[in-house]
């Protein structure tokens, strides 16, 4: 973990999607640049697929 933690290793993307998975959390979690990115991410990644799709109807729609 040290390793990744100064930089002198990166994470391949399925230990990343193992780790989010182990977390409950969207892998997309880790790339987020600030806690509101990463809070909004933990949100959507809760929501059913329908609730998903009702959301982005929702989004898309706005201009």
């Amino acid at each position: 973990m040290n390793r990744y933690e100064h930089g002198k290793r990166i994470p391949t993307p399925a230990l990343v999607e193992r780790i989010a998975s182990e977390l409950g959390v969207p892998a997309a979690y880790f790339y987020a640049v600030g806690d509101d990115e990463a809070k909004l991410l933990r949100w959507f990644g809760r929501l059913s697929a329908d609730e998903r799709a009702e959301l982005m109807q929702k989004v898309e729609r706005e201009p």
